[in-house]
């Protein structure tokens, strides 16, 4: 067996292979100094595929020559066939960065950037978006090697600085309150930081202080007048009358006006949401009374009201954010969002229940219907479902921009929804393609009027939210006891939860293409995108 031939070092090297070897060039070894005679790291041990290839390396082009060994037994042979030559396409940075920021300064921009993260995560911002904007904070002012962690109720920077002492730093999310206004003069902010290199973090940080000082967009009581007037087109899409229309209204800031109440003396939001539930059904039994000894109350229906204040309720929901997390690989965030979903839902569930229970327990007239009707004017369903997106978009502190385009993204839903229905297509699956659209026309929106696309997503799928499916799951239940009917109960609340999931999933992938189809805003706003969007990817196994 022939031994490897010396290292030549010339202007013009030769190489020398065995008789019989063939020569290959190896690419990405980093030193040919670094390398023993055989190709390997010199503190690394050969192994059976590498042993019997002598490995030559060319000074002058770096290149790392490989003269293999016609003797392989077939055993090296089949390995060589199956063994890959590349490295794994995710990587583990390990570099020891120097990033030539002073420690004082890297402290006072990772301070900054976690107030903005936590204020943006309060005010109803997705995990993955408070990600890329610490990344790109910290990229701008020259941290080469931030880690972020964002879960449901707190948010970990770690600045990462070799042999040094990281800097790291932790906040706990204190309050979640949907405020679109304050989230899109946050998100301005960040764009302000990248766009305006020479702004100093003192500057940001005063700039940071007023967005979070800022009074409310809104007095409280407009938003109590956005529910009011959101529960009003609910009950007209609903196909309701005037007098319903009416009772709607009053359900509505009674039902706002409690929970406010409530929130104030700091009641758990399960037992607020639980009277919220209460609320339309006391309201609905009390129509039924007032139906027997008022005349001209004969053709209300008390179950149009309870279906009004149930998808009044279930507005609030921060649907869209755990689906946008999940499908992002925020997993664990988007499990707390969604028990978030779950509990504040059977707050309502429960609210009704009790209300229904009590009613046919002491033998009151129960002569509420499986509601299902809606209002057979195509026109009357847009406008209603415009109006309805609109004022949930005030209802949650959105600028007048953002609730135009709300309007927008609503009426496109419901049409879009119509659409598939009068195509054939199941509720749930006409739902799923009504909130595709939504996502993906509100991420073109969001970008192009500098608004923030979630509340435009969120405000869109309100009038698509199952309110009918659970009331009518909710009738059964209370009231058949036979085996048929708790049947129809379960086939009814099923199909509010397969709505839900089709909406959920709908938002998440419209959104997903709607950032597909974004151009290139920036080297660094694509890194942090793509960072923050890392864990969301389909495993290639490459």
């Amino acid at each position: 067996m022939h031994g490897p031939a010396p290292v030549r070092s010339a202007r013009a090297p030769q190489v020398v292979c065995p008789p019989g070897g063939r020569r290959r060039t190896v690419e990405g070894v980093s030193s040919p100094s670094s390398h023993s005679p055989s190709g390997k790291p010199a503190n690394e041990p050969l192994t059976d595929a590498t042993a019997a290839i002598p490995v030559i390396s060319d000074d002058a082009t770096g290149a790392i020559v490989v003269a293999e060994n016609p003797k392989l037994t077939w055993l090296d042979r089949a390995q060589r066939v199956v063994a890959s030559d590349k490295a794994p396409t995710w990587s583990l940075d390990l570099r020891a960065i120097q990033d030539g920021v002073e420690e004082k300064r890297a402290r006072n921009v990772v301070d900054l950037s976690m107030r903005i993260a936590e204020a943006l995560l309060s005010t109803g911002a997705s995990a993955a978006e408070v990600t890329a904007s610490v990344l790109r904070i910290t990229t701008v002012y020259g941290l080469k090697s931030v880690h972020v962690d964002v879960t449901f109720t707190s948010i970990d920077v770690c600045h990462y600085r070799g042999t040094e002492a990281p800097i790291y730093a932790m906040r706990t999310v204190r309050v979640r309150s949907a405020d679109y206004e304050r989230l899109a003069r946050l998100q301005r902010l960040v764009n302000e930081i990248e766009d305006e290199r020479g702004l100093s973090v003192a500057a940001a940080r005063r700039r940071f202080e007023r967005i979070a000082a800022m009074p409310r967009r809104y007095r409280r009581s407009v938003v109590t007048a956005a529910t009011a007037v959101l529960g009003t087109a609910v009950c007209v899409l609903l196909d309701g009358s005037t007098i319903e229309v009416l009772i709607a209204l009053a359900n509505a800031v009674i039902v706002d006006r409690t929970q406010l109440w409530l929130a104030r003396r700091k009641l758990p939001a399960f037992f607020a949401q639980m009277v919220g539930g209460m609320v339309p059904t006391i309201g609905a039994v009390a129509l039924i009374y007032a139906r027997a000894s008022v005349p001209g109350l004969e053709d209300i229906s008390p179950s149009a009201v309870v279906a009004t204040g149930i998808v009044v309720l279930l507005a609030g929901l921060s649907v869209v954010g755990a689906a946008q997390d999940a499908i992002d690989g925020y997993y664990l965030t988007a499990t707390a969002r969604s028990a978030e979903v779950v509990v504040l839902t059977l707050g309502i569930v429960v609210g009704v229940m009790v209300v229904l229970t009590i009613s046919t327990t002491i033998g009151a007239p129960m002569s509420l219907a499986a509601y299902s009707r809606l209002t057979g004017n195509f026109a009357m369903q847009v406008l209603a479902s415009a109006v309805i997106a609109g004022m949930f978009a005030i209802s949650s502190y959105a600028g007048p921009r953002t609730a135009l385009l709300s309007v927008l993204t609503g009426a496109l839903g419901w049409s879009s929804y119509a659409l598939m229905i009068a195509g054939g297509f199941g509720v749930a699956a006409a739902s799923g393609v009504a909130a595709l659209v939504v996502g993906a026309v509100a991420q073109l929106l969001g970008r192009r009027w500098q608004v923030p696309s979630l509340a435009l997503s969120t405000a869109g799928i309100v009038p698509l939210l199952p309110g009918l499916s659970v009331y009518r799951g909710l009738y059964h239940l209370a009231t058949a006891g036979a085996e048929q009917g708790y049947g129809q109960a379960f086939d009814s609340l099923g199909t509010a939860m397969s709505i839900g999931l089709a909406l959920a999933a709908g938002v998440s992938l419209g959104a997903y293409l709607g950032r597909a189809t974004q151009p290139n805003r920036g080297a660094i706003r694509d890194r942090a995108r793509d960072r923050a969007l890392h864990r969301s990817r389909a495993d290639a196994k490459e």
